[in-house]
Parts: structure tokens; sequence; C-alpha cells
């Protein structure tokens, strides 16, 4: 009991050593244990700070976001003094972003490329859903391509996938679930690292995880139109207060602290879509696709 204290409270005593007797058999069995911790989510609504670099300039501000199975997101961007920076949507087809200061207003298919236009790391939109959410996305591979090894506290499962595509995922148990049997183990996504042919795409680190709540119900102040009901049901899992998103090697690099964040929000009509306001410069940005990661059945 002493050194479960000592490993739960991070003194690291204990926690070098797998859970005992509940060690996941296969690396199957983990994702699967990671899919069922987070399968009460549809997708989340925060409120976070954000600090990125964007055409050879850092921006600071506050981020509005909304990200919803399977790949839809909303972005806004507020600066300290409360103006609109820039705003991302993405809806599974179409891509747009608005850049208010510049009047600028580019749109495209919603893919990896044009979305890192954002965020300058490539992360498909149906990846960085599964991320904001808590949990990571898994590459397309074959039933042999996935192992699983304990080391430095935590699991390490590596992914071999299509198109010479690698993949890390780094795994833990709650701290509550630690003695658990591992068929009733939650986890927490620590790390993903992908590469490609040797190139690595993309990192991102997840901390501070934390159980959060389902949104409330939408209710019009005025009392004229309906409530708007929650996306999903009640849902407990955990999501990470901390998120790092980087290319290694480079400067580009995004930071998200989370101060609010709830699961299966409210939904309103025309979240993830955008029209350019009249006088704003469109331009078409027709970008490739990346990586493929594997989407639910």
């Amino acid at each position: 009991m002493r050194l479960a204290a000592l490993c739960v409270g991070g003194l690291g005593f204990a926690c070098a050593r797998p859970p005992p007797s509940s060690r996941f058999p296969t690396a199957d069995d983990a994702l699967a244990r990671m899919r069922a911790t987070y399968a009460c989510s549809r997708g989340v609504v925060g409120e976070s700070k954000v600090d990125y670099f964007r055409e050879r300039s850092r921006v600071r501000g506050d981020l509005l976001y909304t990200a919803m199975l399977p790949e839809h997101v909303r972005f806004d961007v507020v600066s300290p003094f409360g103006a609109i920076l820039s705003t991302l949507t993405s809806n599974g087809r179409e891509f747009a972003l608005y850049d208010p200061p510049h009047r600028d207003f580019l749109r495209g298919p919603a893919n990896t490329c044009n979305l890192a236009r954002f965020t300058q790391v490539p992360i498909p939109p149906f990846a960085l859903v599964e991320l904001l959410r808590g949990e990571a996305p898994v590459l397309v591979h074959e039933p042999s391509g996935a192992r699983i090894d304990w080391g430095s506290g935590h699991y390490v499962v590596r992914v071999s996938g299509k198109y010479r595509a690698e993949q890390e995922i780094h795994l833990e148990p709650r701290p509550d679930d630690w003695s658990r049997p591992w068929t009733e183990q939650r986890v927490r996504v620590l790390e993903v690292r992908v590469e490609q042919a040797g190139y690595e795409l993309y990192q991102v680190e997840l901390a501070g995880h934390a159980a959060v709540r389902r949104a409330a119900p939408r209710v019009d102040p005025d009392g004229l139109g309906p409530d708007i009901p929650p996306s999903g049901p009640q849902c407990g899992a955990e999501v990470p207060m901390r998120l790092r998103m980087r290319v290694p090697d480079t400067d580009r690099d995004l930071l998200l602290q989370n101060r609010e964040i709830y699961h299966n929000p409210p939904i309103v009509s025309g979240t993830f879509e955008q029209t350019p306001p009249k006088g704003v410069r469109s331009r078409y940005s027709p970008c490739p696709a990346e990586v493929s990661h594997a989407r639910p059945e």
C-alpha cells in the first residue's frame, strides 16, 4: 500500500513497475481500452490560452474552440484586447480561415495541409479532434502491425501503418485504476508521435489530465427558440488541460492551456461553416492531404 501511494503521489518509487497482475496482453487490448475510456465523448467545447508561431510571428491570445467527431472543428482566436485575430472552421468537406485584421479569407478542402495553415502542425482534422478529446488517433494498420512495451512508468504502443508511417502512443492507467484488472482500466494518453518515411511529422504531449462534465443545454435567453440539448450522453472522461503540438527541430509549435472544457456541447447550426464577408479578399487553397489515420467503423 505504501509503495502504491508513493507511485500515485508522483515520487516514482513504484511507478516504474507495470500495474500488478493487470498488464495489457496486447497492443490491440490497450487501444481498445483507450477507445472505451472515451466512448462517451462525441466532442468538446473549450476555452484556453493559445501560444503559437504563424507567418514568422508569435501569436498569443485566448482560444474558443469546438471539436466534434468525426472531424468538425471551429477555432476563434481572440487577442488580449478582445479583437478576433482569426477564425478557422472545418466541417469534414470544406475548410475556411478568416483573418479579420488583414481582411483575408482562405477556403479549400478540409484536410491536413489546410488545417496546418492555422495550427502550423500537420495533424489531420480527425486526429486533431481525437487529441482535443484526450484520445490518440491510430494509424491504419494490419493486426500484426502494433506491439506494446512497458517502460519509464507507462505503456508504449508502436504502430506500423501504411505509406511507411510509424507511430508511438504513450499510455498510462488512471491512478485509481492501477490495481484493477486490465479489462476495467481507464487510460490516459501522454504522448503521440507520428513519422513517415523516417521524417517526424508531429509530436503531441498531453498533460494535466482532469475529469470534466458534459456541457449544459443551450438556452435562448429571450425564450424565443427551443433549448438546444447536449450532443451526447453524460461523460466524465478525463481530458488534458495542456496540449503541446509541434514538429520537432522546427519552430512549428502550438501550445494550448485549457481553462474550461466540457464534453458533448450543444451545437448551433452553422458552427463549422463560414462564408466570406463583403469586402474581403477570398482565395482558394487546393492543399493535398497527408497521413491516413484510422476512422471509426
